[in-house]
């Protein structure tokens, strides 16, 4: 995915169409980082999705302000992202009032049957969990580089780091999570 070059300079400078096929190019990986982070059932009122498409929303309305200075653009851009899941994550904890509804809504359609749902879930939360036992640092670099799929560079770019760093530490990320994992399954 090639973020950096023209198709970012026309974006920034109000091209709608470049625009749209630079969110689109944009939006699968910030997707990712934001399940990455927040987890299938969401925190608070907002879902990944729904985090996902206000860091669109964000980086849409920060193109024109955007400017190339030698950084890759999806630095850029999970900058933005990093703030709305923060922005979610204080908004979870501020949110932990019950609320009554009156009508229980109709479960959509996903064509996933009860099994499945299980399974991921399941999945999801063993993830989550060994994410968790990480430190901040590597965790996020295993969400940017495994999840949104950058590279070491763009991620270097987003941290404050070197390609080369970000490669150590990535190395060390997965063997904590590799002895993590291999300790869950010795257990369980």
């Amino acid at each position: 995915m090639e973020l950096d070059g023209e198709l970012t300079r026309r974006a920034a400078r109000g091209e709608q169409n470049a625009a749209a096929e630079l969110l689109a190019l944009v939006r699968p990986g910030v997707v990712r980082y934001c399940w990455a982070h927040l987890g299938s059932l969401g925190r608070g009122h907002a879902s990944p999705d729904d985090v996902a498409q206000e860091v669109c929303l964000a980086v849409f309305e920060a193109l024109p302000r955007y400017r190339d200075r030698g950084l890759p653009f999806a630095g850029f851009v999970y900058r933005i992202a990093a703030n709305k899941v923060a922005d979610a994550y204080r908004a979870a904890s501020a949110a932990v009032t019950v609320r009554p509804i009156e009508t229980v809504p109709e479960p959509v359609d996903d064509h996933w049957d009860p099994e499945r749902r299980a399974l991921t879930a399941d999945l999801s939360r063993r993830v989550m969990e060994l994410l968790a036992d990480l430190p901040d640092t590597h965790r996020e670099i295993v969400v940017l580089r495994v999840a949104a799929g950058l590279s070491a560079e763009e991620v270097g770019a987003v941290l404050g780091m070197t390609a080369a760093a970000v490669r150590m530490a990535q190395s060390r990320a997965l063997a904590r999570l590799r002895e993590q994992a291999r300790a869950q399954e010795v257990v369980a």
